[in-house]
């Protein structure tokens, strides 16, 4: 499942105001609460799964690449968004950089392989330099949707 079919203009975020792992999730969180994308009854536990995920090891994954998910019998479908950060977000990634890409996405709790399918499309895409580059210049959501749609294409 690629980010392009996941994500619209809305669902992303050109300039995170979070300057930290957990700020960052809970701005992408309230972000698709307020989109509907995510009950308000269902934020609070959706954002302890998403802490327990994040405990167990950080989802940064190096490269300025964070993906933080989780499983959840709160939705019926898989849910995502995207945020950047020019400045950089501390995450306690596995290179120590700072994430400046943080893709966040929660699937079904019975999806347990469209959940490794949805998190290795996403490295993958997010692996190569150029795809990174292109979503660092972005000038609006528009443009860095454009960049996972023209990316999708060659998957």
């Amino acid at each position: 499942m690629s980010l392009a079919s996941l994500l619209t203009a809305e669902q992303i975020i050109p300039e995170m105001k979070a300057a930290e792992r957990w700020p960052a999730i809970v701005e992408l969180i309230d972000l698709l609460v307020g989109l509907g994308k995510i009950k308000t009854a269902d934020r609070d536990s959706i954002l302890a799964s998403l802490k327990q995920r994040e405990e167990t090891m950080s989802t940064g994954i190096g490269f300025g690449i964070a993906i933080p998910h989780c499983s959840s019998d709160r939705l019926e479908e898989v849910v995502a968004a995207f945020g950047r950060s020019t400045t950089g977000i501390e995450f306690d990634a596995l290179d120590n950089a700072p994430v400046k890409f943080v893709v966040l996405f929660i699937v079904p709790k019975n999806q347990f392989q469209t959940h490794l399918r949805t998190l290795a499309s996403i490295a993958k895409f997010l692996n190569d330099r150029a795809v990174r580059e292109s979503l660092a210049a972005a000038k609006s959501s528009e443009e860095i949707l454009s960049i996972f749609l023209s990316g999708s294409q060659k998957a």
